[in-house]
């Protein structure tokens, strides 16, 4: 039985086919919320209003954002890798915050949750562009969480890194010998945390349970980042 009910709740996932997406409308789901599962990339700045818009009434917004992450020498980061990290990662999420939270606010309250990257916890070679619009999403999920407070609005972050998901760590990559030794070496769990245990915190976090939490950054790595 799942302890998190998240009956009659309206929750939009973004980017529903990517990243932690078929994950979190399987978990929300289970848990009884009605989830609008949006598979956008919200690349022009119309785009999120047009979103929320046709979504309706919402309960919570789960921010799930995300491009296979370049591995870019950073002496040889270019300007067209930077600004794409930036479009698909970074500026969608002021985009959303701006056109959900006034209707949350006439609603008495809700919950937006960020799945962001605990790359912007711990230092990655030839990760940088990537790792510096995950660390803008953490940054500014800090600064309006404690700004959006006041409304009874939620905005918290679920930093991840070695968390089974079809984006970053694929079947085939899972296979690889190399990729199970370094898994071994250097996340102190020993696996990947799976999807549905990273899915069923960010329900967790959707609930009405979770009303404490305010601007936070949750690593969720198997120990890999603990800050």
């Amino acid at each position: 039985m799942n302890m998190i009910d998240l009956t009659g709740q309206r929750i939009l996932v973004t980017q529903a086919q990517d990243f932690m997406g078929p994950a979190l409308c399987h978990e929300l789901r289970a848990c009884g919320a009605e989830v609008i599962a949006d598979v956008s990339v919200l690349t022009a700045p119309q785009d999120a209003q047009a979103m929320i818009d046709a979504a309706g009434p919402l309960d919570a917004l789960v921010i799930n954002l995300a491009l296979p992450a370049p591995s870019t020498p950073v002496t040889q980061i270019d300007e067209a890798e930077w600004r794409q990290v930036f479009e698909v990662m970074v500026d969608p999420l002021p985009r959303l915050v701006r056109a959900v939270v006034p209707g949350m606010k006439a609603r008495g309250g809700g919950k937006i949750v960020v799945m962001g990257s605990a790359s912007a916890l711990r230092g990655m070679k030839r990760a940088a562009s990537y790792s510096a619009a995950r660390g803008a999403q953490l940054a500014y999920v800090q600064a309006a969480g404690v700004e959006l407070a006041p409304d009874n609005i939620q905005l918290n972050a679920v930093a991840q890194n070695f968390v089974d998901n079809p984006t970053y760590f694929p079947p085939e990559v899972q296979a690889n010998p190399r990729f199970q030794e370094r898994l071994k070496r250097e996340v102190p769990l020993g696996r990947l945390v799976k999807a549905e245990e990273d899915a069923r915190f960010v329900a967790y976090l959707c609930s009405e349970e979770a009303s404490c939490f305010v601007g936070q950054v949750f690593p969720m790595s198997g120990g890999w980042a603990v800050r």
